[in-house]
């Protein structure tokens, strides 16, 4: 029942049986396998299936409260039972790429501290250029980064999959459909990120992907954080993780505008140097993993 339920969880947040199957490394048969499972043991439709999307029904929204629970308690479970003889430092050391840093870590290190209050952290930001090269130079061990796996002498290992999205502030009306095409893109003033970031680096590699030479970028700035500020402040664009701007969508702060037949994918990875072994990189991996709230 528990893989069940993390299949359910993972539809329910993509959207999506494909990117679902992709998150958790299985068909995506199996997927729709589980939840016509789900479904019939209780008797009722959790998704409503269109077209080209799917969306929870009020059935599914109520389940999803239910399966956030059981995963939880499930996943205290097993760290206070299956890892209770495995030593736990007194200090774990790594460092994390911004949008990381700012969105995503931030909720592991909390959930873990309640399970090992006794576990220090001491965590170094940066984009991913910085941080891998900090790997390579032997100031830290691991980290988890943004980007494309493209170093030989690093060790990637997937953790979550993301998508970058054009978003705006709300008050921006330019387009009341929320759809452009790319060419409609390539004239937005948007604001971007600096050299080194790996979310920068993802949008480049579309943009050269999609044959578009160039956007219209006005402002570069060095933090997802700044970014947003100035977009609330402004009629400005900016490709930014869906990550960071879950809380700006539902304080009604920004809003998406989706390009036409365009998504922009990438995974977030756990790097290592080649070769670089750890039972505390393990063991904090499979509690992320196993506790990161999708």
């Amino acid at each position: 029942m528990k893989q069940k339920l993390q299949i359910f969880k993972a539809v329910a947040f993509h959207s999506s049986f494909t990117k679902a199957s992709e998150q958790l490394f299985i068909s995506q048969p199996a997927v729709s396998k589980a939840i016509r499972s789900i479904e019939d043991e209780y008797k009722t439709t959790f998704f409503l299936r269109k077209r080209n999307s799917i969306e929870l029904t009020e059935d599914g929204k109520a389940f999803l409260v239910y399966t956030n629970r059981i995963l939880e308690i499930h996943a205290e479970i097993e760290n206070q039972f299956l890892h209770q003889k495995e030593h736990i430092p007194d200090s774990i050391h790594f460092g994390a790429s911004t949008t990381l840093v700012n969105h995503i870590v931030p909720k592991i290190i909390a959930k873990f501290r309640t399970q090992h209050p006794h576990t220090n952290f001491d965590i170094k930001s940066g984009n991913s250029e910085e941080i891998e090269e900090s790997i390579l130079n032997q100031q830290l061990d691991f980290g988890i980064t943004e980007g494309s796996n493209t170093n030989r002498k690093l060790h990637y290992k997937k953790f979550i999959k993301d998508e970058i999205v054009l978003v705006t502030s709300v008050k921006n009306h330019a387009f009341k459909q929320s759809t452009i095409s790319t060419e409609t893109l390539q004239k937005l003033p948007m604001i971007e990120r600096e050299m080194g970031s790996g979310t920068r680096e993802i949008i480049y590699e579309f943009l050269k992907e999609h044959q578009i030479k160039k956007l219209n970028n006005i402002v570069t700035l060095n933090s997802t954080e700044a970014i947003k500020n100035y977009l609330n402040h402004s009629d400005t664009f900016a490709l930014l993780s869906i990550h960071a701007i879950n809380e700006d969508l539902v304080a009604n702060k920004l809003k998406i505008i989706d390009i036409k037949n365009v998504t922009i994918e990438r995974w977030f990875y756990f790097v290592s140097r080649t070769g670089y072994q750890s039972n505390v990189m393990d063991y904090f991996e499979k509690f992320a993993k196993n506790n990161y709230n999708f």
